[in-house]
């Protein structure tokens, strides 16, 4: 057949990746359901969940490297004929999206949200999201991401909110979450706990003082804290205060004038620290109240929940706590209590959303219990056996220990091991509007008896988990739901097995029957998680704890997690550096393919990368030089068939595809130890510098002046061999792969390109034979 005339023209990827993209769309391959009969389908499922963006803005180039990954597992395995779904969604991301909108409505309106109310706050939002949401599936469907969009989800849906309520009902049930006094995360920016993994340390340049506390001395870096502070604490073993006994009373000059202190002796006092004497502030400092707690100690709060001192600092009452001080500072020199200071540098904890300065506090808040022992019903989890007491840390620690989830690199599993051993009650509630609402009731205060039912109010329910807003069984009050809502990490840790059914295929996933509708027990556990390694602890280990404990198993096999993408000269992407890089910029300019090749090649697990214009140049060239190929190979077999099962080979294309065989063989391998970086760059170099400059340049001497056999036996083995790379290149650059087999394979008598439900090149059988199972 004749060469179609657009080999005739340079690849041009801005004309070809929208219509190329369509035409997968078109076909519904995306779906697993609506596999051509002719595939060669496997009886075993490939799944992986989409790492939910966050609907606060456009994706960045970090979303483009996860995308390009995911989308090189899922078209690897598609080609191998597993049942393969990746399921797509977008994140609510609670605590960034209210302050985005929040600023942007103070910016222009000069307006809070208690201006706005509730309703119409959350109105503004969702209308915020929307569009964000919108713009966030049109570019990862430039960048070719192979996802179902017919199963897409957000973690704010209605059958989400079903599962997050279900899960938080089965959790407090089951004793595992409760609330509580304990010491949180405050930010007096957001006006919000947040977890420790929001916490972003900054390194800060202070003095750290020391003070004389009536016979000791003690150092702060924090002066304005000490007003309430009346226990001093030392380690039982230092022999340097043997005299002094626990609980024994002592009379000082404090801040605001006489004490009486109490000895507490504590072993997690440092007694090389200082002089191994401290002062506790239990409602401000996490060390501090665990001392309390187990003491039973008094806690005083000294700091209210914007940053200003409170009335117990006298003098100092309503005062910011950064402009207070220098103030106590100097009373306490003119009482010659300052025994001297230092310079310090220590690590400051702030907001990641907000930038503000965490305040610890002690507020009334809901926590999951990761210690608490239960009884779990139902257990496939490797050494946790059902009906057998288990505890959440544990289901956590089982799941890696076991070696039933691999984390990818692998020395990542230290750090999440002692991740966990360091684990405190996770706090779930949060002080903001948008999100999933707490699903909890509180009676009103007073109860409203019924007439002749007077006595029944003695029966009325304090407090009721449920969905819907419930009603008194026992008189006529109201139930008011609780004002917060959850951490954004509560529902995305239901992601793998929320997105596929749960709850209402709960029992039949337990009971492990596949059926054609039952996504849940199709594809959880998830094959892969794909993510970046800085949410290793505030998104996986909170998946594989809510499996653990809902389903009785993991959420995924293997967790395969990336580094950072940094500019050209190794500096993080940042609006105030102006050094960002736009993904769909980049497909304009040089094409989708080209910045996949350019996020992979070079770029192990776990590392951070380096990315610049130049870079993804480069491998735009890479994809007019496999055209190249292609024009070559196509317009010197016109009128030639492939034979698949062609054996008259000469002896040199005989060892050439060897070689091509053995690469191939080896990329493969790549592939399933998920080393993408090195099967990418391998083709890559074989293309290019073997195929290209020796192979091709070769051919065109041996096709103008062999013999007839020489002749048919290359022609034969550069069919067979673009074939090849065709597909193995595929999960790399979809799209060139796909245009070049579109115009290869035509099945009309015009070459008019590929129809949607036609023989795409990405449902092909992969190229080297043999189980992966």
């Amino acid at each position: 057949m004749p060469l179609n005339e657009k080999f005739l023209k340079p690849y041009n990827p801005q004309e070809t990746e929208p219509r190329i993209y369509k035409l997968w769309e078109n076909s519904g391959f995306f779906n697993p359901d609506n596999l051509p009969k002719s595939y060669k389908l496997k009886t075993k499922s490939f799944s992986i969940v989409m790492p939910p963006p966050n609907a606060t803005g456009v994706l960045h180039m970090g979303h483009a490297l996860g995308l390009t990954i995911e989308d090189i597992l899922i078209r690897y395995k598609r080609m191998r004929g597993f049942k393969t779904l990746w399921l797509p969604g977008t994140d609510h991301a609670a605590i960034a999206t209210q302050a985005r909108v929040e600023k942007e409505i103070y910016k222009k309106e000069g307006k809070t949200r208690h201006h706005l109310g509730r309703q119409a706050l959350l109105k503004r939002i969702d209308a915020f999201v929307e569009e964000n949401r919108h713009t966030m599936t049109s570019q990862m469907k430039t960048m070719g991401a192979s996802c179902d969009w017919s199963r897409e989800a957000f973690t704010l849906d209605e059958p989400r909110n079903l599962a997050v309520r279900t899960m938080f009902k089965k959790m407090y049930d089951d004793g595992l979450i409760y609330r509580g006094r304990r010491i949180v995360n405050w930010d007096p920016k957001g006006q919000t706990t947040i977890s420790d993994d929001e916490i972003v340390y900054q390194e800060e340049k202070t003095i750290f003082y020391y003070f004389k506390y009536g016979p000791f001395t003690i150092g702060t870096s924090r002066p304005e804290t000490k007003f309430g502070d009346k226990y001093v604490v030392m380690h039982p073993d230092d022999k340097r205060y043997g005299k002094y006994q626990d609980g024994q009373k002592l009379e000082l000059e404090w801040i605001n004038g006489p004490i009486t202190a109490t000895v507490v002796k504590d072993k997690a006092v440092d007694m090389e620290f200082g002089s191994g004497v401290m002062t506790i502030t239990p409602w401000h400092d996490t060390a501090d109240f665990d001392i309390a707690e187990r003491h039973k100690l008094d806690k005083e709060q000294i700091i209210d929940e914007r940053g200003k001192l409170l009335p117990i600092a006298g003098e100092f009452a309503g005062m910011k706590i950064a402009d207070a001080r220098a103030k106590v500072v100097e009373k306490l020199r003119a009482k010659g209590l300052v025994a001297k200071e230092e310079p310090y540098t220590h690590n400051l904890a702030t907001a990641e959303r907000t930038g503000g300065i965490i305040e610890p506090q002690v507020k009334l808040q809901w926590f999951v219990d990761v210690n608490k022992k239960f009884k779990i019903k139902s257990s496939k989890l490797k050494g946790i056996k059902s009906g057998s007491e288990t505890s959440l840390k544990e289901i956590m620690r089982q799941a890696v220990a076991s070696g039933e989830i691999k984390i990818i690199p692998e020395h990542f599993e230290k750090t999440y091991f002692h991740w966990i051993e360091n684990l405190r009650d996770w706090c779930v509630s949060r002080q903001i509007w948008y999100g999933h609402r707490i699903p909890v009731w509180y009676h009103e205060p007073k109860c409203v008896p019924r007439a002749g039912h007077e006595s029944d109010i003695e029966k009325c329910k304090e407090i009721i988990v449920a969905g819907e807003k419930p009603r008194c069984e026992f008189c006529d009050a109201e139930f008011i739901q609780d004002p917060d809502t959850l951490d954004t990490w509560f529902s995305s840790g239901l992601w793998t097995f929320s997105t596929l059914g749960w709850p209402a295929f709960a029992e039949t996933a337990t009971a492990g029957k596949p059926g054609p509708e039952n996504d849940l027990a199709n594809y959880h556990p998830t094959d892969v998680l794909e993510t970046g390694y800085e949410i290793l602890f505030f998104w996986v280990a909170r998946m594989i704890l809510i499996s653990g404990y809902a389903l009785g198993q993991i959420p995924f096999h293997t967790v395969y997690l990336h580094g950072t993408v940094r500019d050209a000269k190794g500096r993080k992407m940042s609006k105030s550096l102006g050094n960002g890089i736009d993904p769909i910029d980049v497909a304009k300019k040089f094409g989708a393919d080209a910045g996949r090749m350019a996020l992979i090649i070079g770029n192990t697990p776990g590392t951070d990368t380096n990315i610049s214009e130049d870079k993804i140049r480069g491998y735009k060239h890479f994809g007019n030089k496999l055209w190249n190929i292609a024009r070559f190979i196509l317009e010197n077999t016109e009128g030639v068939s492939h034979e698949e099962n062609f054996e008259k080979y000469a002896d040199r294309d005989a060892k050439l595809l060897a070689e091509a065989q053995n690469l191939l063989t080896d990329v493969t391998k790549d592939f399933e130890a998920c080393r993408f970086y090195l099967a990418a760059e391998k083709l890559y170099h074989y293309v290019w510098h073997e195929f290209a400059d020796k192979i091709i340049e070769e051919s065109k001497t041996i096709i103008k002046s062999g013999d007839e056999k020489e002749k048919s036996s290359r022609r034969q083995f550069l069919l067979r061999t673009l074939e090849q790379l065709l597909k193995a290149l595929h999960p790399f650059i979809p799209f060139v792969t796909e245009e070049i087999w579109s115009l290869w394979h035509q099945p009309t008598a015009n070459r008019q390109p590929l129809t949607a439900k036609s023989n795409l090149l990405m449902i092909q059988e992969w190229p080297i034979a043999g189980s992966t199972e």
